[in-house]
């Protein structure tokens, strides 16, 4: 499908790259230890840029960008703590601003598959820490019609026909879908994925041009196979639980064909 493989071997990642850039509020409930795992040593990192990071600020505590902003008083040292990065999207982040720093802007295909970390209660369908698939695509005049398209074509090829798309909120997409798939073993809807536009408060401080959208989705990698494998517990797929002789006995599934 065109994309290129985004570099994802940083499993600790600052506040700044997993939430602030991304115009998450330093009062969210996901930035709460409850949810997330912080780092005790060491606790913070001093290596960001200073004039992205004062545009960050500004726009979360007195907007732009026709954006009111959250008006509230930003501080440095929360976006200095360390965590164990809870999505991919901290890699997304920091491509797109890689990005924009380029003298020219070329539209770009970045995809990734690597591991997460959420302080979850473990049950049949949650870990602690699992897989995450992460894309996105920047372009000019990009559409929800264009994300619906792709996803809808990523799934195909998986063999998981059976989609919908609900509407949610995230404070850096805008509008914001869930994914959900039919699970024929538990006979439900299962959530596999969010996705969006990325807001102009996140873009546009960056320094990607006016007009430039970005469509984005990060999806479970667990779950998709849960569904194409008819398991119906997470813990028999990922983790100290599997038995062996299912991984042994199991076929390889083989996608797009």
């Amino acid at each position: 499908m065109g994309f290129s493989e985004m570099p994802t071997n940083m499993y600790v990642e600052s506040s700044f790259w997993n939430f602030d850039a991304l115009f998450q509020p330093q009062q969210h409930p996901a930035r709460d230890s409850h949810d997330t795992f912080f780092l005790k040593a060491p606790a913070t990192t001093t290596q960001l840029p200073d004039d992205y990071l004062e545009k960050v600020k500004q726009v979360h505590q007195s907007g732009g960008h026709g954006s009111k902003g959250y008006g509230y008083d930003w501080k440095r040292d929360e976006a200095e703590k360390n965590l164990l990065r809870t999505h991919t999207t901290a890699v997304s982040t920091r491509m797109l601003y890689k990005l924009a720093q380029e003298k020219t802007f070329a539209p770009k295909r970045y995809y990734s598959i690597d591991r997460v970390f959420r302080n979850e209660a473990v049950d049949r369908t949650h870990l602690a820490e699992f897989h995450q698939i992460e894309g996105l695509i920047c372009d000019y005049g990009l559409t929800l019609g264009d994300l619906i398209g792709v996803l809808e074509d990523f799934f195909s090829r998986l063999g998981m026909s059976k989609l919908r798309f609900k509407p949610a909120y995230n404070p850096y997409t805008e509008p914001s879908m869930e994914i959900f798939s039919y699970h024929d073993g538990l006979k439900k809807w299962v959530e596999i994925g969010n996705s969006g536009m990325f807001r102009p408060e996140m873009l546009l401080p960056m320094g990607l041009p006016e007009g430039v959208n970005v469509i984005a989705w990060g999806l479970s990698l667990e779950r998709p196979t849960m569904i194409l494998y008819g398991i119906d517990n997470i813990r028999d797929l990922f983790g100290p639980k599997v038995d062996f002789n299912l991984i042994k006995s199991s076929p390889i599934c083989r996608l797009g064909l």
